[in-house]
């Protein structure tokens, strides 16, 4: 069940691989990663490495040696021909597993290098369809291109970098059989090797392919990685948390500033309402006192109408309506002559008669009724008038 799931999801994983080779990503990230690690002090370099730790394992003819991945240097050597002794296999073979076990078991990966004659390989040109199902279309191609059938031979296939027709692409198909390859890897178990790959060996690097096929593949534990996928996860949640934290107190801050706010602005009307209130009440009480300011009071309009009228004329009615009218009711020796009295009174003006000037035979005085306008020394100003208005609850 696991190996069909996987052999479904290959085509999506050898997609997958195949852009994220193809985009610069890779080339950036190296050289990136590079250059931190050239920051770090020398003996800190080995503790960031890529962690996958390569040693090459070539094998050609009856001649072994093993080097690491990216040096030149050989770490180890032998010969297992008959001609050659026991004693330089057996010391050639106790050099490698000496080399092995210095490096972290976690890390170690060992790739057998095969020799260009031992592995057969062939150029396609093969349409832009096949690059999703490339090992399926080389399983179908493997009887056209070879003289192997599938059960007889192991194969890999890679894209290769190059111009191609429109709707194509150049592939490449590499082969070794059965027969070659499966009594070297059963040498190599006897000796206790474990082999991650099988390659072809270009110059003193590999090809880049993997001819071991995946059932023969080992599987390794990574504690280190399960580690580092907890750590990360572990970082992810703390980032998560702390993300959290920081939205929940900037949500706190905000709610505790629009209470804030809130409180100002009911001061804030409070404060306005009480200025409108005194603002009012100063124009009420400025209007008041200006109204009392230029009105006559009664007492200084009794004098001056006493102060005028002639000691022969006597009064029986004085009154004042609101509109400022003046009503004098009374008798004198000449009634005509008071309009001249009164001409000249700076409170008192408009005087005339109304009615007509009757005797009256008692007295011997003549009766009349007179009627006058009250003087304003100023006008009201309708700011005041307005502000007395309003604080009086009225409409201005």
């Amino acid at each position: 069940m696991s190996s069909t799931a996987m052999q479904s999801l290959r085509p999506l994983v050898d997609r997958l691989r195949r852009g994220w080779r193809a985009s610069p990503l890779p080339v950036f990230f190296g050289w990136w990663a590079g250059e931190l690690r050239g920051m770090l002090p020398a003996r800190w370099h080995s503790w960031f490495g890529g962690g996958s730790d390569w040693h090459l394992l070539q094998y050609t003819g009856t001649q072994w040696t093993l080097r690491r991945a990216g040096y030149s240097a050989v770490l180890a050597r032998w010969d297992d021909s008959a001609e050659a002794s026991a004693i330089d296999a057996g010391t050639g073979q106790a050099a490698m597993n000496a080399v092995l076990q210095k490096v972290d078991r976690d890390d170690l990966r060992l790739a057998l290098l095969l020799p260009s004659a031992a592995v057969l390989r062939r150029a396609l040109v093969l349409p832009v369809a096949a690059r999703d199902n490339l090992q399926q279309v080389m399983a179908f191609e493997m009887d056209r291109q070879t003289p192997f059938s599938m059960a007889q031979v192991y194969y890999a296939a890679r894209e290769l970098r190059g111009s191609a027709a429109a709707g194509r692409f150049n592939a490449e198909l590499v082969v070794v059989t059965r027969g070659m390859l499966d009594p070297v890897l059963a040498q190599l178990r006897t000796l206790g090797v474990s082999i991650d790959a099988v390659d072809l060996a270009v110059e003193n690097e590999r090809l880049g392919v993997n001819l071991l096929p995946s059932e023969q593949t080992p599987r390794h534990v990574r504690p280190r990685q399960r580690l580092n996928l907890a750590l990360a996860a572990t970082c992810v949640l703390l980032l998560a948390l702390m993300l959290g934290q920081w939205l929940h107190n900037r949500q706190a801050a905000l709610a505790q500033m629009q209470a804030e706010v809130e409180d100002m602005r009911g001061e804030a009307q409070q404060i306005g309402s009480l200025r409108q209130q005194l603002q009012d009440n100063a124009g009420a009480a400025g209007f008041l006192v200006q109204r009392k300011k230029n009105t006559v009071t009664m007492l200084s309009l009794l004098q001056d109408a006493t102060t005028r009228l002639p000691d022969s004329a006597w009064l029986e009615r004085f009154s004042v309506d609101n509109t400022g009218q003046i009503g004098m009711q009374g008798q004198s020796l000449q009634a005509a002559k008071l309009l001249d009295v009164l001409k000249d009174s700076t409170l008192i003006t408009q005087a005339s008669f109304q009615g007509s000037i009757q005797p009256d035979p008692t007295s011997g005085k003549e009766r009349f009724y007179l009627v006058a306008q009250l003087r304003q020394p100023n006008v009201v100003p309708a700011k005041l008038a307005a502000a007395a208005s309003t604080a009086a609850g009225g409409t201005p």
